[in-house]
């Protein structure tokens, strides 16, 4: 069999192509060029493995016709470890969107402050002559904040949210009809939102 450039075109592309998309911002586009890419790896793998023979499987009658299981494995690991990332990265994808209605990756403030900050030593700054944006804990002017610890009743994320507010809507227009004020409880048995005066 004579050797072919169209696999390494096609390796080529796929590796192309995979690392474009996984450069990009939006969480989507990454998963897409990291699909790429294990298919690309799988097709370098398989196309390593030599020309078509028989099946690996003793006993056979000629070894030397027989395929090289090494890179068939290997493909086999790669499957599953792409379907795990994949999973994850769809995962970080639907999070993101459940959030804050985006999934492109935005850039962290923190870390730019950081990078545009001065190079300079940490023993050769007074700590007296930093902008209080600078300062940290440890420098001897800086107040540390208590730890804040959430109320129990919190609802720790978005989905939470909905179900806290409906229970707490059940539960004043159950007090309001046990309490027997009629006013408190309209029709359908929700409450009507009272603002709590402080």
């Amino acid at each position: 069999m004579t050797p072919t450039v169209v696999l390494p075109v096609i390796i080529a592309g796929l590796y192309a192509a995979g690392v474009y998309l996984l450069l990009d911002r939006s969480l989507t586009r990454v998963l897409l060029g990291f699909l790429l890419l294990g298919n690309a790896t799988n097709v370098l793998l398989l196309s390593a493995g030599g020309v078509a023979g028989l099946a690996p499987i003793l006993p056979v009658d000629d070894e030397s016709q027989i395929n090289d299981p090494l890179p068939q494995a290997l493909v086999l690991t790669a499957i599953v470890i792409t379907f795990g990332i994949s999973a994850f990265v769809l995962a970080m994808i639907y999070r993101s969107w459940r959030l804050v209605r985006d999934e492109v990756v935005q850039d962290d403030a923190e870390d730019l402050r950081v990078a545009t900050r001065e190079e300079i030593d940490a023993d050769d700054r007074d700590p007296e002559l930093l902008h209080p944006a600078e300062r940290g804990p440890g420098d001897g002017l800086t107040v540390e904040a208590p730890p804040h610890h959430p109320d129990t009743d919190t609802p720790s994320d978005d989905v939470a949210l909905g179900l806290a507010g409906a229970e707490a809507a059940e539960n004043e227009s159950a007090e309001a009809a046990a309490a027997g004020d009629v006013s408190a409880t309209p029709a359908g048995g929700r409450s009507a939102r009272r603002e709590e005066e402080h």
